[in-house]
């Protein structure tokens, strides 16, 4: 058996049925004589964002997988995998490499190399005898601890190296595990004893699987519940113990009970300090979950630190607290106040989010596009910058995984690819990325990928002509160069491409674009709808 042929055997055992890839990687050819399928890109980055998707919305039950060129397609792969790291997403990176005797060799690109220090692991086949056990230690790594990108580099000299036959590969084991039951009654006394906790939800929920759990802990003690913009979904945003979801923006509701908690329980999450990131008030009692052991005090001072699988810390909780804590508390008071919070903020918000203005307020859009969707049926998706802040703090999810959030690192043009990995993961929802006039000027060519391998997704462009958010830090060079003005008319690229493209400059027209959009998806077509905007640079800070 050649040595591509088992590769893509060994995938195929392992459930993957999309390879994301740009050529020449011998290894597609094997990959579609095995049925798995080839998505072609026009870019690599986007390609590792489409595998980045498939990993998350299944919660890693399918591994997302990528393939390039070595040389230059896999030097142009390295933010993509950089940013799977900051995220701790689990995704098979598979570049070719130079020949074996010149892959050490400057000035060639060696990836197992280069990308080890973003990487989970990165490993090189150099002896074809050893592809079983190289690729069982890359599948335990990605379905085991902390997600990361994983790369296995596969020398252009070993395509017609044999592997001895049968081929000796089972499908690795999944495993878990759990806090110290110490440490866990510590954690439960706390709890039950704190006058205003409160659960900051990060997304190792996700990974485990863990939202009822989390949900019922959360109403045990009526505990009101933030979530990291990764752990948005988790737990749902109509509830009355939500606070809302944190980025650089926020509701007001997040900073407001944060800043008043005497104890703070970070389930599933990293506490990583970020701008991105809610950013968590000093001196507070801090228990903290999560999957790394190394996290553990890198960021935050943990009073108490549990070290597992938030699926089975969350249970090995409820059960200690359930032997005193034995039916719900009264939980009316804390939701009322939630209540009044939240109302009191939207009331701020309201005349951007329901402005009559034109150009187009960014927050009338979305929020038409808010209540315009089936929230349940729809996985969104924000990109860098305006996006991200405009809608994070608005967009209420209700579902588990229908919200991809993102942000320890923030590299613009993501969220076109998220959106198309997660429609090819999970076809029957309304997959939609938000993106600005910047991030487009990214990935946008690969809008046609989304024509090309027919993955009906929805993209809305919120385009102000403008890099808005620079507008103060550059008001030299804009007002003497104009160095912060951009320009394109996107939907006629959409539709050049192939899709359906539509812009909108009215807000009586906002509601009829996204509603044709939706049914155009519904037939197949990637749609893209351009909304020309105003130059908005106001977003929902603490304090505001």
């Amino acid at each position: 058996m050649k040595l591509g042929t088992a590769i893509a055997e060994i995938m195929r055992r392992e459930g993957i049925e999309i390879l994301c890839g740009y050529p020449v990687n011998h290894l597609i050819e094997h990959a579609a004589k095995a049925e798995i399928r080839p998505v072609m890109v026009r870019q690599e980055r986007v390609g590792i964002h489409m595998a980045d998707a498939i990993s998350r919305v299944t919660s890693g039950r399918s591994i997302g997988t990528f393939c390039m060129q070595h040389g230059p397609g896999a030097e142009n792969a390295m933010g993509g995998v950089a940013q799977c790291f900051g995220e701790s997403v689990p995704v098979l990176v598979l570049p070719m490499g130079y020949q074996r005797r010149l892959s050490h060799i400057e000035p060639n690109f060696n990836s197992s190399e280069a990308m080890k220090p973003f990487a989970k692991s990165s490993e090189p086949i150099i002896l074809a005898a050893e592809v079983a056990n190289i690729f069982r230690r890359a599948f335990t790594k990605l379905k085991n601890g902390r997600g990361g990108p994983v790369i296995v580099e596969i020398p252009s000299d070993m395509w017609n190296e044999e592997v001895p036959e049968p081929l000796d590969y089972t499908p690795v084991l999944r495993t878990r595990y759990g806090a110290d039951p110490m440490h866990v009654t510590e954690a439960a006394n706390l709890l039950i004893n704190a006058k205003r906790a409160v659960i900051y939800a990060g997304q190792g929920v996700h990974y485990a699987q863990a939202w009822p759990q989390l949900r019922r802990l959360a109403e045990r003690l009526a505990i009101p519940v933030t979530t990291s913009l990764g752990g948005k979904s988790s737990f749902p945003e109509t509830h009355p113990l939500s606070l809302g979801s944190g980025g650089l923006a926020v509701p007001r509701a997040v900073p407001k009970f944060l800043a008043e908690a005497d104890v703070i329980f970070g389930i599933g999450c990293s506490f990583t300090e970020t701008n991105f990131g809610i950013a968590m008030p000093k001196g507070k009692t801090i228990i903290h979950s999560t999957l790394e052991p190394n996290h553990l005090n890198k960021d935050v001072e943990a009073k108490i630190g549990l070290v597992g699988d938030a699926g089975l810390v969350l249970d090995a909780l409820l059960e200690e607290i359930g032997k005193t804590v034995t039916s719900d508390r009264d939980a009316l008071a804390v939701a009322a106040e939630i209540a009044a919070s939240h109302k009191e903020w939207l009331a701020k918000w309201m005349p951007k989010l329901t402005s009559n203005d034109a150009p187009l307020s960014p927050y009338r859009v979305l929020w038409d596009l808010q209540h315009t969707v089936d929230i349940d049926n729809t996985i969104i998706t924000h990109d860098a910058g305006s996006p991200r802040d405009q809608l994070s703090p608005f967009w209420k999810s209700t579902k588990p995984l229908t919200y991809l959030g993102w942000g320890k690192t923030t590299q613009l043009g993501y969220g076109l690819g998220l959106a198309m990995g997660a429609k090819l993961a999970k076809p029957d929802k309304l997959c939609i990325n938000v993106w600005g006039d910047a991030a487009i000027g990214f990935t946008g060519m690969d809008f046609e990928t989304a024509v090309r391998e027919r993955i009906p997704i929805m993209s809305i462009l919120l385009n102000n002509f403008s890099m808005a958010i620079e507008l103060k830090v550059m008001p030299v060079s804009t007002e003497k160069y104009r160095s912060t003005d951009i320009s394109g008319d996107y939907a006629a690229m959409a539709r050049a491409f192939g899709g359906y493209g539509e812009r909108v400059t009215r807000p009586e027209d906002v509601i009829p674009a996204i509603e044709r959009g939706i049914q155009k998806t519904q037939e197949g077509v990637p749609v893209l709808l351009e909304f020309i905007t105003s130059k908005e640079t106001e977003v929902s800070r603490p304090g505001t």
